[in-house]
């Protein structure tokens, strides 16, 4: 029996759905091939057909985390970047380990020991963030500083083992990029 025409892109699709789900969970040294191929339900053989290495797999990844966390927003949302930080720097964010989370903000670390292909991934998708951001604001400065506030203030927040302490710091990054966004209002 033939596979249908669109077989192989669903597998691949598959695989990057489990790989960004486990990357951004657990970072790219702790996530073995095998584990994102029993995750997507499909055999180690399977991989070689789509991937040429594990960081091919990643750095492909990165950009399906964002695609897939872009979607998990609220319908509408971003409409301004008050509303879009509400969002972005919330507790359910953080802690969502269901859903998936922004590879910006929980990659941030394990991005600078990679490879040129990751880190151009890595860049890419954060200059469609700060470019998203700088829609709402209309300002490349004021887009850089929210992005940062935001990207940061998450990474942060979840690094954290005392809770209050973490939402504190998530709510002082919100209130940091209302305020930038008021003053540009001004």
């Amino acid at each position: 029996m033939a596979w249908q025409e669109t077989h192989k892109e669903q597998s691949k699709d598959r695989i990057l759905a489990s790989a960004a789900m486990l990357f951004t969970h657990h970072g790219f040294e702790q996530i073995s091939i095998d584990q994102v191929m029993k995750k997507a339900e499909l055999t180690r053989g399977a991989f070689y057909s789509h991937f040429t290495s594990k960081s091919d797999l990643y750095a492909q990844a990165i950009s399906k985390a964002a695609k897939i966390a872009y979607k998990r927003k609220p319908i509408d949302c971003p409409k301004n970047m008050k509303d879009f930080a509400r969002y972005y720097l919330s507790t359910e964010h953080r802690d969502d380990e269901y859903k998936q989370a922004c590879p910006l903000a929980f990659l941030v670390s394990d991005i600078s020991q990679q490879d040129s292909q990751v880190k151009a991934t890595y860049t890419k998708t954060l200059q469609a963030f700060i470019a998203q951001a700088q829609s709402l604001t209309g300002n490349r400065e004021e887009a850089l500083q929210s992005a940062v506030l935001m990207i940061g203030g998450l990474a942060l927040s979840r690094a954290l083992d005392d809770k209050d302490f973490s939402n504190e710091l998530l709510a002082a990054c919100n209130v940091g990029v209302t305020s930038l966004s008021e003053g540009s209002n001004q």
